[in-house]
């Protein structure tokens, strides 16, 4: 059973990890270190297992309140979001075979230069200018979201961020799109990883249900939030999202060397 204060901090975790996760991603750079820190004895995929869990429903109610306001683009979403899901459950799979210490210094100099580029950037995502013709944009989305899938299968922070930026700096999508676009596509990875997880016992739903009904709570509000704001709202969350990604990895790289 858990004690009162655990649930506590737990669910305090998830609403803030809905909160930030439904604007620009990243909701794993607080609900993975809360579960690591709560629960020291847990092996790395029942705390991913759990975390994705507690977190798809949340990303499904983001997901919802994007499709009520922000127009689409399907065929792009869904070029991206089969390639997500069928490499997220592979990364799932190399994640149970291979520590993911041997990729966090590259994610490390990989977000260090998203970070610089969006912030020198100053207009980027502010307006829509797509890099490709109709014709071609899916192609595009499809290989960005079969990398992005991997790598949250694999590693899983900082996913829905990679999204959101590889859609405004490599499709030319605005910030707003990018996210909404963001979210449908996070859903099907992350239940196509999720799969992988709940079959082989990693979900510990005792403490994932409650993170996920905060979550959802969260999710809600985070969504609406960027809906009213726009564009310049979820660029400046993107980018203290990215410089904690960065303080994350960084912190592990040391950690490991």
């Amino acid at each position: 059973m858990l004690d009162l204060t655990t649930l506590f901090l737990l669910c305090l975790a998830a609403l803030t990890a809905g909160f930030i996760d439904s604007v620009v991603g990243g909701g794993g750079l607080v609900q993975i270190p809360a579960l690591f820190i709560l629960f020291p004895s847990f092996p790395v995929p029942r705390v991913i297992g759990t975390n994705r869990f507690s977190s798809f429903m949340g990303t499904g109610v983001a997901a919802w309140q994007y499709l009520q306001r922000v127009e689409v683009p399907w065929r792009v979403v869904l070029w991206a979001g089969v390639a997500a899901s069928v490499f997220s459950y592979m990364g799932a799979r190399v994640s149970s075979l291979m520590p993911a210490a041997v990729l966090k210094p590259v994610i490390l100099v990989l977000m260090t230069g998203i970070a610089i580029y969006t912030y020198r950037n100053k207009t980027l995502g502010h307006e829509e200018n797509l890099r490709l013709s109709p014709e071609r944009l899916p192609w595009l989305a499809g290989l960005l979201g079969g990398a992005i899938g991997f790598y949250n299968g694999f590693v899983g922070p900082g996913t829905g961020s990679l999204l959101v930026f590889g859609f405004v700096s490599l499709l030319g999508f605005d910030f707003l799109r990018a996210s909404a676009q963001a979210k449908l596509i996070n859903v099907v990875a992350d239940v196509s990883s999720l799969i992988f997880f709940v079959l082989n016992g990693y979900v510990v739903y005792e403490i994932a249900i409650p993170m996920m009904i905060c979550n959802m709570a969260g999710s809600f509000v985070g969504s609406r939030m960027a809906i009213g704001r726009g564009s310049t709202f979820i660029r400046a969350l993107f980018l203290v999202v990215v410089f904690g990604l960065i303080l994350r990895f960084g912190y592990e790289v040391v950690r490991d060397w």
